[in-house]
């Protein structure tokens, strides 16, 4: 079967170099090509690029895309692909021999749209003692994922794939529509739900995807990212980013997965429901008597929550002008569904909330 390689990348020549030599080693179950999508470069990417493309064993492809934002790239790579299955990794990356034909494989075996799966580091500096990779938590700030050695279907019980380790069949875009760049990564951000929400859109559209154990790859965790400046950074990020996923959306803060929504017509208060506010009354006690006791990786736990209800509570105040989704954006798609929207208006599923 024919594959598209898409990696999206920006600024960061000398890690996509690295993962090109890396990824020209991996077997090819088919005819492949790779597009690299160079989302506003100013260093050498393009020649990077373009150096490969002499002596790579499969086509190379240079995209610039000029909207800013890993996800207006990814959609780029996605509209330029030739092939019927599009796998989507990062800059950063290294993988087993293996990866693209367990793919494949997996999409064929399960008769789905999409796979991922295991993502395991490779630490860039020391490990922190505080830093648990098992840590559901802890692996979503540095973008690792092991759901364990069987076959599972994603969005049953287990987290979605994660940008890294992930493979679709072509047409499900036609069905789905694209990410919504809303809500990922931008330059000076660390927003973090594109992903999730397209997850959520398609499993609304009975879109299905399976976690493959053997599906592997390696990734890059910066020594930077080995921080607890960066951990409260990406939790607070992600507070922000559930807000507008709320916002634009309808889903649960917390459980964006759970429909209907837990807490649906709960009372705001700063337009943040009463149950958080709650919740942070706990966590702050929690915190200040395990850090009292001497137990500062408990209260590490509890400061991260409190970070991303911080970062609910800046976006849901810079929002509080905007009406709130009244049912969850999946609604909208199984609606988009059954009237029969075109497909290229299947991505506007999600509509940013109006002005009262």
């Amino acid at each position: 079967m024919n594959a598209s390689v898409i990696i999206a990348t920006a600024n960061r020549a000398a890690d996509l170099r690295g993962t090109l030599e890396n990824l020209a080693r991996i077997h090819r179950p088919g005819t492949v090509e790779l597009i690299v999508v160079d989302n506003r470069s100013t260093d050498d990417t393009r020649q990077v690029v373009e150096h490969a493309a002499t002596w790579y064993p499969f086509p190379v492809r240079y995209v610039f895309e000029q909207e800013e934002g890993k996800y207006a790239a990814l959609n780029a790579g996605i509209k330029a692909a030739h092939g019927a299955v599009i796998a989507a990794t990062d800059d950063d990356a290294r993988f087993e021999a293996d990866w693209l034909e367990r793919a494949i494989d997996g999409l064929h075996r399960h008769e789905c749209e999409f796979v991922g799966g295991r993502v395991l580091p490779i630490w860039g500096g020391p490990k922190p003692v505080w830093l648990d990779e098992h840590s559901g938590l802890h692996a979503k700030v540095i973008a690792l994922l092991d759901h364990g050695p069987a076959v599972r279907e994603f969005g049953r019980g287990i987290s979605w794939p994660l940008g890294v380790n992930v493979a679709y069949r072509r047409d499900v875009f036609d069905r789905v529509g694209f990410f919504d760049t809303r809500l990922g990564r931008k330059t000076g951000t660390l927003r973090n739900q594109a992903q999730r929400e397209w997850h959520l859109r398609a499993r609304a559209m009975e879109a299905r995807g399976f976690y493959l154990p053997d599906m592997v790859v390696h990734h890059l965790v910066a020594a930077a990212r080995l921080t607890k400046r960066y951990f409260r950074r990406w939790l607070y990020w992600h507070g922000i980013s559930r807000a507008l996923l709320f916002k634009h959306g309808g889903f649960d803060m917390e459980e964006p997965e759970l429909e209907p929504p837990p807490h649906a017509g709960e009372r705001l208060v700063a337009g943040v429901p009463i149950h958080l506010w709650a919740k942070a009354r706990r966590c702050a006690g929690a915190l200040a008597w395990h850090a009292v006791h001497g137990r500062v990786v408990t209260a590490f736990e509890y400061e991260l929550w409190l970070c991303f209800f911080a970062g609910i509570v800046r976006q849901r105040w810079a929002d509080r002008h905007f009406s709130v989704a009244a049912f969850p954006a999946t609604t909208c798609a199984r609606e988009t569904a059954l009237h029969q929207t075109p497909p290229s208006l299947a991505g506007e599923a999600l509509t940013a909330g109006s002005r009262r």
